[in-house]
């Protein structure tokens, strides 16, 4: 607008209480009305529409100064400032974060903008969580192969909804719907039918309408719970945030974008960032601590994550790596670290890296203790002290303590330096199961990074899933094959992973998964009861002839029911008080001084012991005491057989680890008379585990197997890995570059494998 006629003004019918002669006494003498302007004088009340004029001038480039004092003038009297070029266009300008042309008035950018966390940044329609749930399809027909009147819309069989299952079949038959057909051999149009409904049928989506404005019962909200499934948001995208969050770009990019790719080209992006000087520098203290976080999260192998990505899909390994960045990048000294299991989660090959960061932190004059089992993280530690010799009873005792060489020398007692000196050693198996016809194959598995892969899973056979963390293991054989099955057999509603289809299904009869969950919730729960072993137990007791004269049952010797057991603590040995303020107290029951019974049942004997003294004794010490009692013998073998000889009848489940939870589950399917041609799968069984241990848990994960069963295990530990029939490899990497199949087959044939990772390390344990 060079050489244009130009007024400056500020609007004044914005400001309440703004007279002409309060306008005059601040020095302006001009208002422009409707393009016109007149002087102030005279004028008694203020024109609608009218501006106050501050400066009028001939726009060249020798007035930059004027025209920026006289815009700040008219800053200093009002939040706008509009300029007029005669004859052409208006110009309005705002103080405030405001769109001129709409008034739209934004918020003043702050930190909790920015974050999902916050109510001030997280997206109102999904609150945060960057998805929604909905009524999910696939929940409410979980199995499709069968048909209407076979119960194929789940929810519909509740005896509850009986009435509902009538009016669904009623309304099927009336519209032409075969409700002997399989469900997914029905058409498009018929689904949507019976979901949508017609006529004087709500269809199922209107029965969970009904229910929904229901939903301030429990059970009703307990009862949508198990259809509804988390669908992206449509408001957000999944960013998580409102639009005003990110309407804000640096370089051209939201924070929703600089978090969805990987830290690798994040690192890439921050060594290029395009700001300007002043940008520069205001942020020059920010930039450096985030180029920071991401050198430590590159350090620790994490390059290929995403910072957006949801805790929950991380791998063990991968969890436990963001916590060590996190500790790297809070810099401190003079600190003691104390970390159980660090190498959990692991390929060899991070173990490497891991050591470097651990040692890290140690040279910023920190100290850490490390609880561990794997020889490369022993063999380099500053100073070791191992516990034992033995588990339980026999152990508590420091067996060595000192330098790593020292131990070398002179620990003869200890059982990790016979493992570590090759004195004892678990083998590879000798000759390999015939890979056999029958076999498992998953179609087009695509669920996270998995790259559409279709896998077959010998049947009958000891399988072994490996890859470096982050490979797309989990999402393999947890998220797809164990979901998809675990909805076939057991009916479970559970979310499945992305796959195109699964065939061999009918050559299993069961799947179940063996892991370290605890086999209870409380004190009630311990080994002898999950085995079933206690049944026989309080038959034997209660067929005693003390039990007999005094009219004793077998129920009665239970801690779960009204009978035997101290009411006073309801069979648990403690009592909880509760605290206000505080964490609630457990105290030994004062009435039956924690023995969980009544002091008449404890005077029922067998050989000379009560119930709860029988229940003190270890599995090695039953054994002998029921020496007699086949049934009861035979359970407990199997507990002493998957080494767990050493712990107590009645040890609470709570007290138990994951690695013994786990063996009792393994005890306990061994123990089954039906078992056969079940699908067992365990994920990382090693956890927590000693290398003496390990060789026991694949004596019993064997017996399964030769018992006519499958076993699939998710591993990083070399000494299973070797011992496998067949091995599914991942990867190469993890993240993005992995999900693919790297190799199969034996552990010979893998260790020839050059592009395997997994090939590189077990040829040197094969050979």
């Amino acid at each position: 607008h060079k050489d244009k006629k130009a007024i400056i003004t500020f609007p004044v019918e914005r400001d309440i209480g703004a007279e002409p002669d309060e306008i005059l006494r601040k020095g302006f003498s001009r208002l422009l009305i409707n393009e016109t302007i007149k002087d102030i004088e005279g004028i008694q009340t203020m024109p609608k529409n009218s501006s106050v004029v501050v400066d009028r001038l001939i726009i060249n480039s020798g007035i930059t100064t004027r025209i920026a004092d006289s815009i700040e003038t008219g800053f200093n009297e009002s939040d706008y400032v509009n300029i007029h070029i005669l004859g052409e266009d208006t110009f309005v300008y705002s103080q405030n974060n405001e769109c001129p042309q709409c008034q739209r008035l934004f918020k003043k950018p702050i930190p909790l903008l920015f974050s999902f966390n916050s109510p001030q940044g997280a997206c109102p329609a999904c609150r945060g969580f960057g998805n929604v749930l909905k009524i999910d399809p696939d929940l409410i027909v979980p199995n499709p192969d069968k048909s209407l009147s076979e119960g194929a819309v789940e929810p519909f069989t509740k005896p509850s909804l009986k009435y509902e299952m009538n009016k669904l079949l009623e309304f099927a038959r009336k519209n032409g719907i075969n409700i002997k057909t399989p469900y997914k051999n029905l058409s498009s149009k018929a689904k949507t039918l019976l979901f949508e409904g017609a006529d004087d049928f709500p269809g199922i989506y209107g029965h969970f309408r009904y229910l929904e404005e229901k939903n301030y019962k429990l059970h009703v909200r307990v009862f949508l719970s198990k259809y509804r499934t988390a669908f992206p948001c449509p408001n957000c995208g999944e960013t998580k945030l409102r639009n005003e969050a990110l309407w804000v770009k640096i370089d051209g990019k939201s924070i929703s974008e600089f978090t969805s790719i990987s830290v690798r080209e994040l690192a890439m992006l921050f060594d290029k960032l395009r700001i300007s000087q002043y940008e520069a520098e205001l942020a020059k203290e920010i930039i450096r601590q985030v180029k920071s976080r991401i050198d430590f999260l590159v350090k620790v192998g994490l390059d290929y994550i995403s910072l957006s990505r949801l805790t929950k899909t991380l791998s063990g390994g991968e969890a436990q790596r963001v916590n060590l960045a996190c500790q790297l990048g809070s810099s401190l000294t003079e600190t003691l670290y104390i970390m159980d299991e660090p190498s959990i989660g692991l390929h060899p090959r991070d173990i490497c890296r891991l050591i470097s960061i651990i040692r890290d932190l140690r040279d910023r004059n920190n100290t850490v203790i490390v609880v561990e089992h794997d020889f490369e993280m022993i063999g380099a530690c500053d100073h070791i002290i191992e516990l034992g010799p033995k588990a339980g009873a026999m152990g508590g005792k420091i067996v060595y303590q000192g330098s790593f060489q020292k131990f070398m020398k002179n620990s003869h007692n200890s059982l990790t330096k016979q493992y570590l000196t090759n004195t004892k050693s678990i083998p590879a198996k000798k000759g390999v199961r015939s890979k056999g016809r029958d076999k498992l194959t998953v179609t087009e598995a695509s669920e996270n990074n998995l790259k559409n892969i279709t896998v077959s899973f010998p049947l009958g056979n000891f399988i072994c899933i490996t890859g470096v963390s982050g490979s797309g293991k989990s999402s393999l054989v947890i998220d797809v094959l164990y979901s998809a099955l675990a909805r076939r057999f057991h009916s479970t509603v559970e979310q499945m992973g992305k796959f195109k289809k699964i065939e061999g299904i009918h050559r299993i009869s069961d799947i179940v998964m063996l892991d370290q969950n605890p086999i209870g919730k409380s004190s009630r729960s311990n080994p002898v009861t999950y085995i079933k072993a206690y049944d026989e137990t309080r038959k034997v007791m209660s067929n005693t002839i003390d039990a007999r004269i005094k009219g004793f049952k077998a129920s009665d010797f239970s801690f779960n029911v009204p009978g035997g057991r101290c009411e006073r603590c309801q069979g648990e040995g403690i009592q909880k008080i509760e605290m206000h303020f505080l964490d609630d107290v457990n105290i030994t029951c004062d009435e039956c001084k924690g023995k969980r019974f009544q002091k008449e049942l404890l005077e029922i004997k067998y050989r000379g012991k009560n119930i709860d003294e029988i229940l003190g004794l270890t599995v090695d010490e039953a054994i002998l005491f029921f020496a007699r009692e086949i049934g009861i013998l035979r359970k407990l073998k199997i507990l002493q057989d998957v080494g767990l000889g050493y712990l107590k009848l009645g040890q609470p489940a709570v007290t138990l680890s994951g690695g013994e939870a786990q063996r009792i589950k393994i005890a306990r399917e061994l123990g089954r008379k039906s078992g056969k041609d079940i699908l067992y799968i365990l994920d990382e069984p090693t956890v927590g585990l000693h290398t003496d241990d390990i060789k026991k848990l694949l004596g019993v994960l064997n017996k399964l197997v030769d018992s006519g069963n499958t076993v699939i295990v998710v591993e990083h530990n070399l000494d299973v890995i070797k011992y496998a029939d067949y091995i599914i490899d991942l990867g190469p990497e993890g993240g993005d570059k992995g999900g693919y199949i790297v190799a199969q087959g034996t552990p010979e044939e893998i260790a020839e494998v050059q592009e395997s990772y997994t090939g590189l390390y077990l040829k040197k344990v094969l050979h």
